[in-house]
């Protein structure tokens, strides 16, 4: 998964780089596994933006991703490993003993042919295979971390993310996420073992606006060059440096100032916040 550098015949390609692909075996995805992704633009059910520098880009098909490996005791092989444009890391199709396929996130280091498993005792402990994290033994790396049991894993899913699990106390286990943070979990929580695959993504640079567009990311303008109808940070004779501390849209301080709600319920479960 190295990253190779444009040669710059045009200004937008000087500094651009882009993946090599290399470990990618197919080109078109499992069709069976794929819907249909409607654009918002940002726009809620009413029509209103609520997520600004939204819009665009290359259309897409979505990905179904078996993010609960619940097909539990039943050995698959991998038979792709597929380029994904919904998420940062390559996906691998998986075909069971049964004959049924799914997608999974593919893991640092697995292969096609390789074999995994999902499974509510003790499974070998080789990237790919799911297992609760009481079954999985302290210092380990796994990705794809359930909160809640069944609901399908939700921390450590982009390309090279991983957490590491800390300690075990009762029914619950204590596992260090990617940002710092320190949470606790239940011990029935399923956890994939290993990293997530495509390390080097961080290192892409676009290197152009244009590219940006293609992913569907609109251009990011200044509130200090708005008008005051605008932003409350518009306005004024000339270069006005906006007068007052970086706010929001809507007058939400931009530093410093703490949005997480009070008394979430998952408070609790957060041994250190993130560094």
């Amino acid at each position: 998964m190295p990253i190779r550098s444009i040669k710059p015949m045009t200004p937008g390609q000087r500094f651009m780089s882009v993946s090599t692909f290399e470990e990618l075996t197919t080109d078109s995805p499992e069709k069976s596994l794929t819907e249909a992704l409607r654009k918002s633009g940002g726009r809620n059910n009413q029509g209103r933006m609520t997520i600004r520098r939204r819009g665009g880009g290359h259309k897409r098909r979505y990905r179904v991703i078996d993010f609960k490996r619940d097909k539990y005791e039943i050995e698959g092989t991998v038979r792709t490993i597929e380029y994904d444009p919904n998420r940062s890391c390559r996906i691998a199709l998986v075909q069971y003993t049964d004959g049924e396929k799914r997608y999974i996130l593919s893991p640092d280091g697995i292969k096609v042919g390789d074999k995994v498993l999902a499974s509510q005792e003790r499974a070998p402990l080789r990237p790919g295979n799911a297992m609760p994290l009481a079954k999985i033994p302290a210092g380990l790396m796994v990705h794809n971390i359930e909160m809640k049991p069944g609901k399908g894993g939700q921390l450590a899913r982009s390309a090279g993310a991983a957490a590491r699990i800390m300690a075990k106390e009762g029914n619950m286990v204590s596992i260090k996420l990617p940002s710092g943070e320190v949470r606790m979990l239940h011990e029935m929580c399923s956890a994939t073992v290993g990293e997530v695959g495509n390390k080097s993504h961080e290192n892409v640079d676009l290197g152009k606006a244009g590219r940006s567009r293609w992913l569907g990311r609109r251009p990011k303008v200044r509130g200090v060059a708005m008008n005051p109808v605008d932003h409350p940070m518009g306005g004024g004779e000339g270069k006005a440096s906006g007068g007052r501390h970086p706010v929001s849209p809507k007058g939400v301080p931009a530093k410093g100032f703490k949005t997480r709600k009070r008394n979430h319920p998952s408070d609790r479960y957060i041994v250190k916040r993130r560094d």
